[in-house]
């Protein structure tokens, strides 16, 4: 039961960190890279359906996106669905593709950017410690069932705690590599 806990309480904290990487990933540091594109849905044929799924995406430059739609007709409503998006950019249609420019990143944007980032670091130590909270209120629950015995239950606490620090210091890692990565002028 000892190594099941442990094994799962491991699990849930990489699946937390693993979810951090991905959302901060999202985040335009210096290049662009077609990923920026990935939440935006355009409606085809009445569906909602994800940009990616629907053009072909390209990186011309360091700033420059080149968006080929298979459908031409869908010309219209890529360029829709980008302004409603949050990039926060305007797309160039020149009547086959769709490019984005994005600008340089001002020292104001990379501060916001990196505040953004703190935000995601900490909602993922929350998870964590959530986690190790919902994995203790277990072994309590085993325990007051006659399962666990205390001693046993207290060292498995221990062990849980030494994963808390560990995925803690991970997303620590993680922040400051991506923070890193946004404030480094190219």
């Amino acid at each position: 039961m000892e190594k099941e806990i442990l094994d799962e309480t491991e699990v849930l904290m990489n699946k937390s960190i693993l979810k951090l990487k991905e959302n901060l990933s999202l985040i335009r540091a210096g290049r662009v890279n077609p990923r920026l594109l990935e939440k935006i849905t355009v409606m085809y044929y009445d569906v909602p359906t994800p940009l990616l799924q629907l053009c072909q995406v390209t990186t011309l430059d360091s700033r420059t996106l080149l968006i080929q739609p298979w459908d031409k007709t869908l010309l219209k409503e890529v360029e829709k669905a980008i302004l409603k998006s949050e990039l926060g950019i305007t797309p160039a249609n020149d009547g086959n593709n769709i490019r984005l420019v994005f600008p340089p990143l001002s020292e104001e944007r990379r501060k916001e950017l990196v505040k953004f980032v703190h935000r995601e670091v900490e909602d993922s130590r929350v998870a964590i410690r959530s986690i190790r909270r919902n994995q203790n209120e277990h072994l309590k629950d085993a325990q007051t069932k006659g399962k666990l015995s205390e001693d046993l239950s207290y060292r498995i606490q221990e062990m849980i705690q030494k994963l808390t620090d560990k995925y803690i210091l991970i997303a620590d890692d993680v922040q400051k590599a991506k923070e890193k990565e946004i404030m480094e002028v190219s």
